[in-house]
């Protein structure tokens, strides 16, 4: 997201409660979760709560926690002493004693190693870390605002996160609501991005969307949520060329086309040469007994309209076609089986 943290675009009352309850929290200098899906801004979200907060003048460190192996996510997090690893020659601080006495934003903390998470807790819980191949103690004063699309709880039941962990940065969890949940703002946040794109382009204005362009935004579930919108917004902009007119002809998946590669073809004859036991256990097992036709033909059929919407992004006319089916017939089917569109 290119939006500053005083730039924060909305007015929806979903989007109000978030800004509140970020104001409410931001001055309390203690760990922080801010939960939601892909695309909805959290860093953004991080950026408000250290500026809105008493260390807003001092350092602002970012990390994303799935960009590194774990052996490279601890010697970057808590630093390392020489000859910890191969090539380490130097002593190098890590991002905690950057940060010190400001605010380390870690991105994707649900896919941070254990013995990570073990080291995160001390600095969360003492204040002190241990550099990689070190002994010595070292003292840090930083506030972790942490960031997940997951389901935390979920997965500490399950053995892959830390409950204590989870329970120290748990002092208040932040969580965006998607932008289908914020229809107030989406033609709000499509013009600024659609203006600020024709600025790039050298528009001597912004002509708008369309009343069909607008109706299409409005209509669409953005599973992307505000980086798709972004996405969709500047891609319209920049293929109308000169401006004159507003915008239309919204392309909400660029890789629709005839000449679309597809997938490569299961190769038979290797499936042939393979044990009739492998075949076999291939092959889709079919129930021997009575079997309620109607009811599993039902059970295929939604499972079919579930996937083409899940790759078509809930686009129904894209999942139409590819259903190779009319979109009155799909959006009767979505209706007949009770499928959750939004």
């Amino acid at each position: 997201m290119n939006l500053q943290p005083d730039q924060i675009i909305g007015s929806s009352p979903a989007f109000l409660d978030l800004m509140d309850k970020i104001s409410r929290a931001a001055p309390l200098d203690r760990p922080l979760l801010v939960v939601g899906e892909r695309g909805t801004g959290k860093e953004m979200i991080a950026a408000r709560l250290h500026f809105l907060s008493r260390r807003w003048d001092q350092v602002f460190q970012k990390m994303n926690c799935a960009a590194l192996a774990p052996s490279l996510l601890e010697s970057e997090l808590f630093g390392y002493e020489p000859g910890a690893f191969t090539g380490a020659r130097n002593r190098r601080a890590g991002r905690f004693e950057a940060a010190h006495d400001g605010s380390l934003f870690l991105d994707e903390i649900g896919t941070m190693a254990m013995q990570a998470q073990e080291k995160l807790l001390r600095v969360i819980e003492y204040g002190e870390l241990e550099r990689v191949g070190g002994t010595e103690t070292v003292t840090v004063n930083v506030r972790v605002i942490g960031a997940t699309n997951i389901d935390l709880p979920s997965a500490a039941n399950a053995g892959d996160f830390r409950h204590d962990l989870l329970d120290r940065l748990a002092f208040d969890v932040i969580t965006v609501p998607p932008l289908r949940e914020r229809r107030d703002d989406i033609l709000t946040l499509a013009e600024h991005f659609g203006a600020a794109m024709a600025r790039e382009l050298e528009w001597l204005t912004f002509p708008g969307f369309s009343e069909t362009a607008a109706e299409e935004m409005l209509s669409y579930s953005w599973p992307g949520n505000i980086r798709e919108l972004k996405n969709v917004v500047e891609r319209a902009v920049y293929c109308c060329w000169d401006g004159e007119a507003p915008v239309c002809g919204l392309v909400f998946d660029p890789f629709d086309s005839p000449y679309r590669p597809q997938r490569l073809p299961i190769d038979n004859s290797q499936q042939e040469d393979a044990p009739s036991s492998q075949r076999d256990e291939q092959q889709p097992q079919l129930p021997t007994g009575q079997v309620n036709l109607k009811g599993e033909v039902a059970i295929f059929e939604k499972k079919l309209i579930e996937t083409a919407l899940s790759n078509t992004r809930f686009n129904q006319r894209a999942a139409a076609k590819q259903l190779k089916i009319s979109y009155d017939q799909l959006r009767h089917a979505i209706k007949k089986h009770n499928i959750d569109c939004s």
